[in-house]
Order: structure tokens, then sequence, then C-alpha cells
């Protein structure tokens, strides 16, 4: 059954092995029902996977098999807080070693240009700390970065 509010994002004909990388990378995933197109459609034929319901840490989500015309952007991404730099790494080392690309301050994209903050905890309480100098000191330190280094990120905030 499809949730009240779903994330639908649109795929080339690869929205059932984006799913089902995203089932194999992250937690509280998995790949749904697969539904066939039940006539043409502007991108495929009758029969050809045109959606599959998939979840995403517990996010319901449609991948729709629309086509060439639409591509991802960086105006829409997953955040996902981590726990450790083990968690950290071994999400951005997925999807970056499976065909993605890296970025900036814990963002990357995966080869479905999708993009993805990998984002941990203790960032997230570094650049919210009341006392402002600490604040900055690990926002700039996490400005230099690509994939975010915590003890780099503690060692900021420290001074």
């Amino acid at each position: 059954m499809i949730s009240k509010n779903t994330i639908c994002l649109w795929f080339n004909g690869t929205a059932v092995e984006a799913a089902q990388f995203y089932a194999e990378t992250f937690p509280d995933s998995a790949v749904g029902t697969i539904h066939r197109a039940p006539g043409d459609y502007p991108a495929g034929k009758q029969d050809d996977i045109l959606l599959v319901e998939f979840t995403v840490i517990g996010i319901p989500c449609i991948g729709l098999n629309g086509g060439p015309e639409f591509k991802h952007n960086e105006a829409f991404s997953f955040q996902v807080a981590t726990d450790d730099q083990a968690e950290t790494d071994r999400l951005w080392n997925a999807i970056v070693g499976n065909g993605g690309q890296e970025s900036e301050c814990g963002w990357c994209k995966d080869k479905w240009g999708l993009s993805w903050q990998i984002t941990p905890r203790v960032l997230i309480e570094a650049i919210a700390d009341p006392d402002r100098a600490a604040a900055k000191r690990a926002f700039e330190a996490m400005m230099q970065m690509g994939k975010i280094d915590i003890a780099a990120i503690e060692a900021a905030r420290r001074g």
C-alpha cells in the first residue's frame, strides 16, 4: 500500500537497480512492489517496469522509470545522520565506490545523480554548539572536507 506521503524519484529505466542498491546499503530499507506499465508510455512499452515501491531508512519512496527528460540535482538530497566514523565511511564509500561522485561538506552523489549528505551527528552538534567560536571552528573545518572526518571536527571544536 502506498503511503500517504511518498517521495517520487525519477529514473531513466534504472529504478529497480537503484532501489536494490539502497536496500543493500542503508538500514531500514527494502524493495517493495514492482509495477509494470499497463500500456505504452513516452519512456517505455506495455509491461516495462514503470514504478518500484521502496523504502530508504524508513522513508517511503517510489522510483518512476520516466525516461531521460529529468535529472536529479542538489536541490533534493537525503541527509543521513551517522553515529560514528565507521558508519560514515561505510555509507560514503558505498555511494562513491558504486559509480558515485564525491562532493564537499559531506555531500556525494550516487551513480543515478541523487545527492546524499552523509552527516555525522557529531558535526550537527558541533555547528549548533552554544559556544559560537567552537561552532565556527567546526564549521570552518567542515568547509574544507569532502567526506566528514569526525576526529578533525572534534579537534576543531575543541580549538
